[in-house]
């Protein structure tokens, strides 16, 4: 297997590329090479989801200074969930370099979410262990937390609820929804939401629903304060 358009694709250099070839080894094609030195990807995966967990942990404890403990995690447990896993493996084309057994091929392996997720957590232990955590941070930064500053997660966060957090250190602050748009044909609609303090508008959100298009409108309240 040829990691060269990979590692281009990545701007990363491997020290010890064994380390990265046993990254994209399934326990199949080990199992079809008993003869030859390989080694599957499955230690690799479990130092990988560990070292994952505390980058991930690290990014949002620093990006989000007033979610309280219980928001942190549902947030970090649906960014290193096996869904959010394999759109990342994806988006590098993992499965292109993944060493399979005939058999496992054959079923579409390649395309096993459980597989791709796998894939992804070994190769973070395996920059982990080449590199050190700060390469992996920089992995992460390029990779991984774009997608949570673009929202792709939000679905795992309460904004109005952290939102309601932080004006109740203030008593004279009313906080109050609207919608003050709807648009769009009804199978397609997209709603506009107004989040106003104390009667002015602190946060403009946009969504398919009125929660969603409230949930973001409180999320750009939360950036501004």
């Amino acid at each position: 297997m040829d990691f060269k358009p990979l590692l281009k694709q990545l701007g990363i250099n491997f020290n010890d590329e064994t380390i990265l070839y046993q990254a994209f080894t399934h326990s199949s094609y080990v199992n079809e090479h008993r003869n030859q030195a390989y080694q599957d990807n499955e230690r690799l995966e479990f130092l990988g989801d560990a070292v994952l967990e505390l980058g991930v942990s690290q990014y949002l404890y620093r990006i989000y200074p007033k979610m309280a403990e219980g928001e942190l995690t549902k947030l970090r447990a649906s960014i290193v969930c096996e869904p959010a896993l394999v759109g990342f493996a994806n988006k590098l084309s993992f499965d292109r370099y993944v060493l399979l057994g005939k058999g496992e091929e054959r079923t579409g392996g390649r395309k096993r979410p459980a597989l791709l997720a796998d894939v992804f957590e070994a190769f973070i232990g395996a920059l982990y262990l080449d590199q050190g955590f700060f390469v992996v941070l920089e992995f992460l930064e390029r990779y991984v937390f774009p997608e949570v500053e673009k929202g792709a997660f939000s679905h795992a966060m309460d904004y109005k609820s952290q939102l309601q957090e932080v004006i109740q250190q203030n008593r004279h602050t009313e906080i109050e929804y609207e919608i003050v748009e709807e648009k769009g044909p009804a199978h397609d609609r997209e709603f506009i939401a107004n989040v106003s303090l104390n009667a002015e508008v602190a946060g403009v959100g946009h969504g398919r629903t009125k929660k969603e298009a409230e949930q973001r409108a409180a999320k750009k309240a939360l950036d501004q304060l």
